[in-house]
């Protein structure tokens, strides 16, 4: 479905570039899952990292686990499907958790700055383009994680109305204003 250069053709045409990544990869992603943190409200940033256990703090775990996974989506030129198992999980939480999509997505954006923060005594020897194919994997993966997280926000929408729509068959049963029907009956029928 995507086809950025990033993604589907292979990412890194400078060896260079692909060999730092490796080597910074500790320290880079290390920084991206602060940062990631850093974009939840104080107290769970604070709960966030100070919880290592991933069965007490699932949040937690989740973003360290996703992250270093993007993160080797980038060093191992993985397929968009593979970018999406990788990234729902993450998405999914930020979804319900009523993030704007903006918001939700935007955590992905710092691994541009990150890279070029952490690289910043080597950029001259990284080829311009090699940087330019990172960048669209991100970018790619921003609209992977839009999409996921617009498929969530639906799925919670139909959840609310199909719960609101029951509330109000109940409401009307107990008023006496509607008969017993099959469950599966689409009609309501009126006393």
């Amino acid at each position: 479905m995507y086809n950025f250069r990033g993604i589907n053709q292979g990412i890194l045409p400078g060896m260079v570039l692909e060999k730092l990544l490796e080597e910074k990869k500790s320290s880079i992603v290390k920084i991206w899952v602060q940062r990631t943190i850093d974009s939840y409200a104080p107290d769970a940033a604070m709960f966030f990292n100070n919880q290592m256990n991933d069965f007490l703090n699932p949040v937690g775990g989740t973003i360290r686990s996703s992250l270093e996974s993007l993160y080797d989506t980038i060093l191992f030129k993985k397929d968009a499907e593979s970018i999406k198992s990788t990234l729902e999980p993450l998405i999914k939480i930020r979804a319900v958790q009523n993030f704007s999509a903006s918001q939700a997505v935007a955590f992905l954006f710092f691994l541009k700055k990150i890279i070029r923060e952490e690289l910043k005594k080597e950029m001259k020897k990284i080829d311009p383009t090699s940087l330019a194919a990172v960048d669209a994997s991100v970018d790619a993966m921003v609209l992977i994680g839009f999409d996921i997280y617009v498929q969530c926000r639906e799925k919670i929408y139909d959840l609310k109305t199909n719960e609101e729509r029951s509330k109000i068959y109940k409401a009307f049963a107990r008023a006496g204003l509607i008969k017993e029907v099959a469950a599966d009956a689409p009609n309501l029928k009126f006393v």
